[in-house]
């Protein structure tokens, strides 16, 4: 899979046809062939307002997103252009520029809801454009925000406990920007300088008063102070004064333009390239271009069935995937580092054990670091079943490969003696002597073989009692041997058998004993994984949750500030609500995690036949990992 993007225009998304949702198959391919960590940039804002110029310039250019200067509506749908990150080489800049809200040729106003809501959930920062001022009828025109709790949830299912299912939308919600373009205003205030970001948040504050009209009029301010912990503004001033110049924007020279508004605009693409985070699903999960195209699709098949985009669903649905892709990403590396680290057939069992337990202990951490949301560790259990059948295969071709070798050596080595045999050579008297001290050398000459691997012995013995036979007919025709020699050479010959048939025994019992000990190191390599991506997940849930309180505490805090007491105990319940799910998560106690490592590690013992005694040893031993957390 390629790692970056080679787009030289933007392309549709997401189509808008008829007010009807569909997402364009050549840009989905395009995500697909992405591996790296996204950065997902978004703009929204009312039809002809410079959205598209705005965007073009974080590509450094001038053309691209298409611009428009009568009072139509230029982009229909959501356009996407992907371009290397400018300053981070493993990353990749996704651009999305969306339909300008607002358009009167458009029927129904849902539209403009659902555009809205998409760019929200596929972005990891999410610029708002407007013009001229932050005031009542800018936040009016931004209802859209108001709309977000019927348009998106968290959770698939509600909660018993009545609290809100928004309350979670900050753990994965976008950074907040807000663009205000054509702006002529000072940025005063009482008489005193402020900043961009000071002027954004002072027309956030809430109005006071109880009526109507008031309470409609703080919706939107509310839900933005809720809804996104990271909020940013950028003032702009206007390009050019001639209005030629500015019906053919994307044609026109930089030094035709204000500097004012290139310095402005020099900002906002620093702060960008800079600030705009990865984007990441809850608990961390990096999206990459193939999950994005997951999660597109997954949005607008759930929007165009009438149900509401849900997150935890859109992550199910991921997980299934990319865990399936994980699996065979980590099985195909066992095989292939097998392939390449094994030269068959191996010395003894234990070499071709090693190399596995090292190509097996890669293949987990690379299903680690590509899996998520792996309930019952389904997919793993998988994985160590794929794995088992591949190293079987190995142990297969190795016995096979060292049959072959051994047997082609033997063939090669006991050419004289049955050239001698069929020539009569040891039909003479004494010839049984003549024919055993044959034997003894051929047996020296095969032993000095190296790499016979581990069918040697087997294979050599197999040989000699294709012999038994004919040396029994030599040592009968012997006339030099009376019958007592031959009763004495006989028993002799049976005690030497039975000894090679208690050496091939004791090798078979190592054998056992080494392969019990290799899934014993399986078993404990599985586990001990597991441990570690479990506690990793714990961190990041606590710290997910903490941040969750710690914008609802600010939340409070502001709101009593500006004195609004009664709204501030409203957001008590949320408050509450999250320090139960931090206790929960913190309490050591928990017992999910130590079932989960035992239930996981008794269905792999099984698979791996491994004895019970020793599973208990392994969980107990890495269950307490998550007691020095």
């Amino acid at each position: 899979m390629a790692s970056g993007p080679n787009m030289m225009d933007p392309i549709c998304l997401v189509e808008n046809d008829n007010e009807l949702l569909s997402v364009n198959q050549k840009a989905l391919q395009i995500l697909e062939k992405i591996s790296q960590p996204l950065v997902v940039v978004a703009i929204v804002g009312l039809y002809r307002t410079g959205k598209s110029y705005l965007m073009n310039r974080l590509t450094g250019q001038n053309h691209g997103f298409p611009l428009g200067s009568t009072v139509q509506s230029e982009t229909k749908g959501i356009w996407m252009w992907c371009v290397p990150h400018p300053s981070k080489s493993d990353h990749t800049l996704v651009l999305l520029d969306t339909e300008g809200l607002g358009d009167v040729e458009k029927g129904d106003p849902k539209n403009d809801s659902w555009i809205f809501a998409l760019a929200v959930l596929l972005c990891s920062s999410f610029v708002y454009n407007s013009m001229s001022t932050i005031n009542h009828q800018a936040l009016e025109q931004l209802h859209y925000v108001t709309e977000l709790t019927e348009l998106i949830r968290a959770k698939s299912s509600s909660r018993p406990d009545e609290v809100e299912d928004s309350t979670e939308f900050v753990s994965f919600f976008p950074d907040f920007i807000w663009t205000v373009r054509d702006f002529t205003l000072e940025l005063m205030l009482n008489g005193h300088p402020i900043t961009e970001d000071e002027y954004l948040e002072n027309a956030l504050k809430l109005i006071p008063g109880k009526n109507p009209k008031v309470q409609t009029s703080n919706l939107p301010r509310e839900c933005i102070r809720h809804f996104f912990p990271t909020r940013k503004c950028f003032v702009f001033d206007r390009p050019t004064n001639d209005k030629e110049l500015l019906a053919d924007i994307e044609n026109v020279s930089e030094d035709q333009l204000d500097p004012k508004f290139l310095e402005q605009t020099n900002n906002f693409c620093s702060y960008i390239f800079t600030n705009a985070k990865t984007k990441t699903l809850r608990e961390g999960i990096t999206v990459t271009g193939n999950r994005l195209r997951t999660l597109v699709v997954t949005y607008v098949d759930t929007i165009n069935t009438g149900a509401v985009p849900c997150l935890e669903n859109a992550v199910t649905t991921l997980a299934q995937l990319e865990n399936s892709a994980a699996v065979q990403k980590a099985a195909d590396h066992y095989s292939e580092q097998m392939t390449q680290r094994l030269r068959l057939p191996t010395d003894t069992l234990q070499e071709l054990l090693e190399v596995h337990a090292a190509c097996e202990r890669e293949a987990i951490a690379i299903f680690m670091e590509h899996s998520f949301k792996d309930e019952n560790q389904e997919f793993q259990k998988n994985l160590v079943e794929i794995i088992k059948d591949k190293k079987e295969g190995f142990l297969l071709q190795n016995e096979q490969a060292s049959v072959k070798y051994c047997q082609d050596k033997l063939h090669e080595l006991s050419k004289a003696l049955m050239e001698s045999i069929s020539a009569g050579t040891f039909s003479v008297p004494g010839g049984h002597e003549l024919y055993r001290k044959a034997k003894e050398m051929l047996k020296r000459d095969y032993c000095q073989v190296p790499r016979k691997g581990v069918k040697a012995n087997e294979v050599l013995q197999s040989f000699l009692l294709s012999q038994v036979a004919i040396e029994k007919s030599i040592l009968q025709a012997d006339k030099a041997l009376t019958d007592g020699d031959k009763a004495v050479v006989e028993e002799r010959a049976r005690r030497e058998t039975a000894e090679r048939e208690q050496e091939l025994l004791k090798q078979k019992l190592q054998e056992q004993k080494q392969q019990m000990e290799a899934q014993q190191r399986s078993l404990q390599e599985n586990i001990a994984q597991l441990t570690e991506k479990l506690v990793r997940e714990r961190e990041n849930l606590l710290r997910e949750q903490n941040m969750m309180l710690e914008h609802k505490l600010k939340v409070q805090e502001a709101l009593l500030k500006e004195g609004f007491r009664k709204k501030s105990e409203e957001v008590n319940a949320e408050i509450n609500h999250l320090k139960n799910m931090i206790d929960n998560t913190k309490d050591d106690d928990t017992p999910w995690l130590a079932l989960a490592l035992d239930k996981f590690g008794r269905e792999i013992s099984s698979l791996l036949c491994t004895p019970g005694k020793l599973l208990g040893h392994i969980v107990s031993g890495v269950s307490s990992l998550f007691k020095k957390k």
